[in-house]
């Protein structure tokens, strides 16, 4: 167990508390270090964490594919 990461109750606290979603939508939370966590119904598939710079490099990388692409269709 690593003792740095934080309980299930804490990160089901943050997943259930307001401020930590901007617009209700997006999922912000700088103390929360997943990139990923599973949406409560598993079926329905994932959330991101925008605060997390894992994440914001993965966007900014398929950003970069796609206008490669577009580039290249042009």
């Amino acid at each position: 167990m690593n003792y740095n990461e934080p309980s299930e109750k804490i990160k089901n606290e943050w997943e259930n508390d307001p401020d930590n979603w901007v617009w209700g939508m997006f999922y912000y939370n700088p103390k929360d270090k997943r990139s990923y966590f599973p949406k409560r119904n598993r079926e329905f598939g994932w959330h991101a964490n925008y605060a997390n710079p894992i994440f914001i490099v993965v966007i900014a990388f398929f950003a970069l594919i796609v206008l490669a692409v577009i580039k290249n269709n042009r």
